[in-house]
């Protein structure tokens, strides 16, 4: 790729296509954005697609002001992206910003060239083309896309219309961010979604156009093995919630073993276990950039208030025989399970305010 051309207006945004055996469509499009001039030019990032699709990638960096770079073997598309970034931030540092796209033939030039125009006019804004997932789309991205999309909304308070697109304007300014998420495959780009969240950057969303040639058989999408990858990410919550309940009834049995009592046990058990699941939450769930000061009180609370409801209904259970002290407990526990995320969402680490999404 040529230098960037210099001139007294900064230069436009750079276009990054991470592409792992891409078919003949490719070609198409990287021919119809190398001469774009609202584009600096483009990057290809060939993910480990072997020495077959060798031919295939030198006729694209035939083409002018295209570079490629290369994995010796397949890392993910996440790894992918963030190969193309360093170098972007490494070698480009002028530009506004880059716009990834799919190498698979379901992001039309001209709407590569509109997120574009986008991220130029604004460039502190993480631009998305988001589909309207109108007409024959394949199923495994309908639902996925509107379970996501619900989820986000309900967990993180992140509402956005199209959770999987791939065509997506990245501020210049939010690249050390998403080069710090250690994410490496089709997780990554829900996972940049959740930083530009947490990081306050708006987001304006550009319809385009839904385009699934031969029903997107060309996508190296997994419905079964990415999504759990992907519905990981929204249930780090849960996997915390769980780990602190296997502390907190340990701590609670072995005291209540030593000292039959159940209100020693309670606060052995809360002690410990909480001291473990606001760390864990603060920094691996919730994300929370709160100062302790503020968030740990507010937790405290939280835990007197919750221990001493379980207090109270273990107390009644026990006492009226219903069963023993541990088996009360953990039936409690259950109960209080959903009220203790719930508060912890929207009073002890609450998000950043939603803002809604620009729909331009």
């Amino acid at each position: 790729m040529n230098g960037l051309p210099s001139s007294a207006m900064p230069p436009p945004p750079l276009v990054l296509i991470p592409a792992y055996r891409p078919d003949n469509r490719f070609a198409d499009l990287v021919a119809g954005l190398s001469h774009r001039p609202e584009i600096a030019g483009v990057i290809i990032v060939d993910d480990g697609s072997g020495p077959e699709f060798a031919a295939t990638f030198a006729a694209a960096i035939g083409l002018p002001n295209v570079r490629l770079l290369r994995h010796a073997v397949n890392r993910g598309k996440g790894a992918a992206i963030k190969t193309g970034l360093n170098e972007i931030m490494l070698h480009h540092p002028d530009v506004p910003g880059v716009v990834t796209a799919d190498a698979d033939g379901q992001h039309r030039p001209e709407d590569i060239v509109r997120v574009a125009s986008a991220l130029s006019s604004r460039p502190d804004t993480l631009v998305l083309g988001c589909r309207d997932f109108s007409g024959d789309i394949p199923w495994r991205s309908r639902i996925g896309n509107r379970l996501t999309r619900r989820l986000l909304r309900w967990i993180e308070g992140l509402s956005v219309s199209d959770t999987q697109t791939g065509l997506r304007g990245i501020p210049a300014g939010l690249i050390p961010a998403l080069l710090a998420i250690p994410a490496e495959r089709y997780e990554y780009e829900l996972e940049m979604l959740l930083t530009a969240h947490r990081l306050r950057r708006n987001i304006l969303e550009i319809p385009v156009a839904t385009v699934y040639l031969e029903r997107n058989v060309s996508s190296h999408f997994n419905p079964l093995t990415d999504s759990m990858r992907i519905y990981f990410v929204l249930f780090r919550y849960l996997i915390v919630s769980l780990l602190t309940a296997l502390v907190d009834n340990a701590v609670f049995a072995a005291t209540f073993l030593i000292h039959p009592g159940i209100l020693a046990a309670m606060v052995a058990g809360r002690v410990v276990a909480g001291l473990f699941n606001y760390f864990m939450n603060r920094s691996a769930v919730f994300m929370s950039r709160a100062a302790i000061r503020q968030s740990m009180p507010r937790y405290i609370l939280l835990v007197v208030f919750s221990g001493s409801i379980g207090y109270a209904l273990i107390r009644t259970a026990v006492d009226m025989g219903l069963c023993g002290a541990i088996m009360a407990k953990l039936a409690v526990e259950s109960v209080l399970f959903v009220f203790n995320f719930a508060v912890q969402k929207v009073f002890v680490f609450p998000p950043p305010a939603e803002t809604p999404p620009d729909r331009g």
